[in-house]
């Protein structure tokens, strides 16, 4: 393989193509692995591009939507025939803008392959602090962990004192919202699916209490049993029966905050949610949001993050594959809970 010093060197770059639009569960087969053997380590002249190769690339769920035919209204949707995207980690090889330069590490919305040029820094962050691991710009120092802090501080503002249950709370935002949540004061309590998940969530993440949420055959059973006084605020990454139960058990002037619903994103036809009018007697706020409508606040969570990463007053738990290859399993692997945390993939590790 080429370096990127190389003027002018052609290398192949080896790619995760996305086949055709998906129904139902995602598979392996819906994405191929491919090479362009003719990648020149030049942008254009003429262009504003970014060439980097790419380090890490992290797998998400919202990933999911972007597989259908039916725009996700933030996303978009994946092309035919073309690379996948997503968040990833990646290193300047040569840049026609001016922001950016060669050497430089950022992270952003990247092509699932060796090599990708952006046409576009909007969204694209250089990477200052490299005394933390690298790939951790796919997780806590980047989307999943600026998506914690902007969901948790701005919109379900907390007390101290305050209830607080996080549906897939050993993910990579859902582990994050639990320890912000200790570290306010809060009691709180995550739901995840399998025994050592649940196991993590109370030994490593501080979580004061964690269920099984598959040994429940009655999930507003289950939630009385854990917050016999009611939710303050509920961190929703999971919709269906779970939201559904959660609404019966908020208490009044309860906040939920509407990251994702993992649950839905594999059915042609979403779940009804019934308990609605609860919303209106315990006069709950149910506020959807999105990462980036917190951009402009990374600086501000950098400071925030790096200090408590620092001296291990946050963990955090990553999942890692190597290999392009082996990236599409790891990716449909988060849609049946096979990750134990952030589930990340490493092409060339700096």
């Amino acid at each position: 393989m080429a370096d990127g010093s190389e003027k002018n060197a052609v290398v192949s770059n080896k790619k995760v193509i996305f086949k055709d639009y998906v129904s139902g569960f995602p598979k392996e087969s819906d994405m191929a692995v491919t090479v362009d053997e003719n990648l020149k380590l030049k942008v254009a002249g003429d262009s504003q591009g970014i060439l980097v190769k790419n380090l890490y690339l992290s797998c998400d769920p919202y990933m999911r939507l972007l597989m259908t035919n039916r725009s996700s209204e933030i996303f978009g949707t994946y092309t035919p025939g073309a690379p996948i995207t997503g968040f990833g980690v990646g290193k300047v090889i040569d840049s026609r803008n001016p922001e950016f330069k060669e050497g430089d590490l950022v992270w952003g919305i990247t092509g699932w392959e060796e090599y990708s040029l952006l046409t576009s820094s909007e969204g694209l962050f250089k990477i200052h602090h490299t005394d933390i691991p690298l790939s951790y710009y796919t997780g806590i120092l980047g989307m999943p962990g600026l998506t914690a802090y902007g969901g948790f501080y701005e919109v379900c503002a907390p007390k101290k004192g305050e209830y607080v249950f996080v549906s897939a709370a050993s993910g990579a935002v859902g582990q994050l919202v639990g320890q912000f949540a200790k570290l306010m004061g809060c009691y709180v309590v995550g739901s995840a699916g399998t025994q050592d998940k649940v196991e993590l969530l109370k030994n490593k993440f501080g979580f004061d209490d964690a269920f099984n949420y598959k040994e429940e055959s009655d999930l507003n059973a289950a939630l009385k049993r854990y917050f016999p006084e009611g939710i303050n605020i509920y961190f929703e990454n999971v919709g269906g029966k779970m939201l559904d139960a959660v609404i019966l058990n908020m208490r009044v002037h309860g906040r939920i905050a509407a990251c994702g619903m993992i649950s839905q994103y594999n059915r042609d036809q979403p779940e009804g949610v019934q308990n609605l009018m609860s919303i209106v007697y315990k006069r709950v706020r149910i506020e959807g949001f999105a990462v980036f409508d917190y951009y402009p606040q990374y600086s501000k969570f950098l400071d925030f993050i790096l200090p408590y990463i620092r001296e291990g007053k946050v963990k955090y738990v990553e999942d890692i594959v190597e290999g392009l290859e082996n990236g599409p399993a790891a990716l449909i692997g988060l849609f049946s809970g096979r990750n134990v945390g952030k589930q990340v993939v490493v092409i060339a590790p700096q």
